[in-house]
C-alpha cells in the first residue's frame, strides 16, 4: 500500500531524517510548534536553516524550559526568536512548517527517544492551503505566548554567626 503523501513511522523509521532532509529544502521560512524538543540533530538543522538567512520562529511548552537537553537556549542564542505557550494545560503541538507551503505534523516529539525508542508518526503535506490554515494557528498561538523567563533565584542569606 503506498501514500500519496510521505508518511514516518517511528522507532527507527527515518523521521528524524525526513524532518532535517525537508529543513535543508527550506528556501524562506521555518515556524515550529513542539511539545518536547531535545533533539540535537534536528535542532542542528533548524540553526543551520538560521544561518542560511531564513525567517526561524519557533514556540514551545513552558515544560521544555525546565527538559534537560532542551534547545530553546541553543535557539535564543543564535537570534532565533523563541516563545513559550502557557495558555494551555500542554501545548502539545509538533509541527513545522516551511516555506508557507510544507507542513510536517504528527505525534513524533522532536526528541531522541522519539525516534529510537517510542512508537511515532509524522506525515509531509506540501500543500499551500493546508499549510496556510497551520500558519494561521500557529500565529493564534504565537498571539498569546510570551519569551522565556529565566528562572527566578531566590537570594541566598548567609548565615548568622553566632560566637
Amino acid at each position: 500500500m503506498t501514500s500519496p503523501l510521505p508518511v514516518y513511522f517511528s522507532p527507527c523509521g527515518g523521521c528524524t531524517a525526513a524532518i532535517v532532509n525537508a529543513l535543508t529544502l527550506a528556501v524562506s521560512s521555518v515556524l515550529v510548534q513542539a511539545y518536547d524538543f531535545t533533539s540535537a540533530t534536528i535542532a542542528a538543522a533548524i540553526l543551520a536553516a538560521k544561518a542560511r538567512g531564513l525567517s526561524v520562529q519557533i514556540i514551545l511548552d513552558p515544560a521544555d524550559l525546565a527538559e534537560r537537553g532542551c534547545q530553546w537556549q541553543a535557539f535564543q542564542a543564535a537570534g532565533i526568536p523563541v516563545l513559550i505557550d502557557r495558555q494551555h494545560a500542554i501545548a502539545h503541538n509538533k509541527i513545522i512548517i516551511l516555506d508557507s507551503h510544507v507542513v510536517i505534523t504528527g505525534s513524533f516529539n522532536f526528541t531522541f527517544a522519539a525516534e529510537y525508542h517510542n512508537a511515532e508518526n509524522i506525515v509531509i503535506i506540501d500543500d499551500a492551503p493546508t499549510a496556510a490554515l497551520f500558519v494561521t494557528n500557529w500565529q493564534l498561538h504565537a498571539a498569546h505566548s510570551f519569551p522565556p523567563q529565566p528562572p527566578v533565584v531566590q537570594p541566598v542569606s548567609a548565615p548568622s554567626a553566632i560566637f
